[in-house]
């Protein structure tokens, strides 16, 4: 058996990022940033409008509000080491802070998997069962599915943070990635890695694939049930589960083409990536909003509130 310092013989990883022209990477790193000074103050204002009107009360809302809070954390975790490292001639990152955001990007991916999978529920019930709907979805169901999502997502990322760093890590260290991705410290391993790599892929990609099936069932269902309904109940229903519909392609896709083959490099994976870890979850909480005329007015009354404040 291998002894344990030789596992942590690895003290840091370099990281090739996402490009090694210099001229892309201002390009690129141009582009990051607009993206999030436009989105995410958007996705803050979607929390400030919803906790602060008594008329976006409602479990579809209490949901948003925490999407976009949930987001707004997973954005956090790979962004910032790469928009610095686009100043950087050699990117680095060191094993512990390799190891913490492997462990936040799995935990938060995975709750917001779980998030995406209550809201579904949440449109089930609305649309199938409206009758029940505040007895099956009340505030106590709502914070008992909001935590079930954090405590999901928490085994999740601790499960996977467990097998990753007792992986004998003792060889090469650099990563053809702008993050800590588990498919390339798998392949850095310097011994038989076979029975982590299956626990990695029953945990990762069969759960992803497990969740996109279920999200995809239960919204055919809602739809199915409507398709003889009038066309004004059916552009409500539509309009009402496209946005989910729509988020749950966007996040699903990317992570079924990285993590649905066990430890199978797969092509632009790194492009993939960049969509998976950055664009998308930032624009996830937009894409409900934008199909809302509620929340959008409301939106509107908030900034112009806070415009004429700041002018008086």
């Amino acid at each position: 058996e291998m002894e344990h310092e030789n596992y942590t013989a690895v003290t840091e990883f370099v990281l090739l990022g996402l490009s090694q022209n210099h001229k892309l990477q201002m390009i690129l790193l141009f582009f990051f940033l607009l993206l999030y000074m436009i989105i995410l103050p958007g996705d803050v204002l979607i929390i400030l409008t919803i906790w602060g009107n008594s008329q976006l009360q409602s479990p579809m809302y209490f949901f948003l509000a925490n999407l976009a809070f949930l987001d707004i954390c997973y954005c956090s975790v790979t962004p910032p080491e790469m928009l610095t490292d686009f100043f950087l001639q050699r990117k680095t990152i060191s094993y512990s802070a390799c190891m913490a955001q492997l462990f936040f990007l799995h935990f938060l991916g995975a709750a917001e998997a779980f998030l995406l999978m209550a809201m579904a529920y949440d449109r089930y019930v609305a649309i199938c069962k409206p009758l029940q709907y505040t007895r099956l979805v009340n505030r106590g169901v709502c914070c008992a599915l909001i935590g079930a999502t954090w405590s999901g997502g928490f085994i999740h990322g601790i499960i996977l943070f467990t097998l990753s760093i007792h992986l004998p890590l003792c060889g090469p260290n650099i990563l053809d990635n702008f993050f800590c991705n588990i498919h390339q410290l798998v392949k850095l391993a310097s011994a038989n890695t076979y029975t982590v790599e299956l626990l990695m892929f029953l945990n990762n990609g069969v759960l992803i694939v497990m969740c996109f099936t279920l999200l995809l069932i239960s919204y055919t269902v809602v739809l199915l049930k409507f398709r003889t309904q009038s066309s004004k109940t059916k552009n409500k229903v539509a309009s009402t589960c496209v946005s989910h519909i729509i988020v749950v392609f966007l996040m699903s896709s990317p992570a079924i083409y990285i993590y649905g083959l066990p430890f199978q490099a797969a092509p632009m994976e790194k492009v993939v990536a960049v969509f998976h870890t950055v664009i998308f979850p930032m624009t996830n909480p937009m894409i409900y909003t934008l199909r809302n005329k509620e929340i959008k007015g409301l939106m509107q009354k908030l900034v112009s509130k806070h415009l004429l404040w700041s002018g008086k």
